[in-house]
C-alpha cells in the first residue's frame, strides 16, 4: 500500500506547471485556487484534498486519475531513493 506523499504531489504539480511555462499566479487562476495555496502545495507544506487535485488536473487539461498516477509514480520513485 502506498501512502500519500504531499512532497511528491508538490513536485509533480510544480514540474507540470513549469513544463507549461506558467507562473504560480497564472496557474492558480486557471485552477481556481489561491496562489498562496498552490505555493504551499508545491512546497509540500499543504496536502491538497481531492477537490483541489480535481481543479489542478482540470487546469492541466488532464483527467484527475492521470495526475494521481503521476503523483503515485513520483511517490514510488522517492521511496526507492
Amino acid at each position: 500500500m502506498i501512502e500519500f506523499n504531499k512532497s511528491a504531489a508538490g513536485n509533480v504539480i510544480r514540474r507540470l506547471r513549469k513544463e507549461k511555462n506558467l507562473s504560480q499566479e497564472v496557474f492558480s487562476g486557471l485552477a481556481g485556487i489561491a496562489r498562496s495555496h498552490l505555493a504551499m502545495i508545491e512546497t509540500g507544506t499543504k496536502q491538497p484534498n481531492f477537490e483541489t487535485i480535481w481543479k489542478i488536473a482540470n487546469a492541466f487539461e488532464m483527467p484527475p486519475h492521470k495526475l494521481v498516477e503521476y503523483i503515485e509514480k513520483e511517490t514510488i520513485k522517492n521511496e526507492k531513493d
